[in-house]
């Protein structure tokens, strides 16, 4: 690897080390940390099988990049709808998530 890879990937870290910091300083930090907080039993129950873990990992970027960007609710409320079904039953196991109205 070359010095300029290696300064290229040291900037991307850092970048992405400042939207992580963001994320968790934004508006929705405490729905983020909740939603990383489940347990794949909590995950399973509400959406068993197929593509939960794909729908889980879809919701938790969209609510961290919600957060980062302090985006309205409305907002974060029709992005987690967009995901459909199993995202949302798993959104709505996050107090905070599911007093949007989804």
């Amino acid at each position: 690897m070359s010095d300029e890879d290696r300064e290229l990937l040291r900037r991307r870290i850092r970048a992405a080390i400042g939207r992580a910091d963001a994320a968790f300083a934004g508006r929705y930090a405490e729905e983020l940390k909740e939603l990383l907080g489940l347990s794949q039993v909590d995950i399973d129950r509400v959406a068993p099988g197929g593509t939960a873990a794909e729908d889980y990992n879809k919701l938790i970027s969209v609510v961290r990049e919600a957060s980062r960007i302090n985006a309205a609710q409305a907002d974060l409320a029709a992005n987690i709808k967009s995901l459909g079904g199993s995202a949302l039953r798993i959104a709505r196991l996050v107090p905070g998530l599911s007093a949007l109205n989804i």
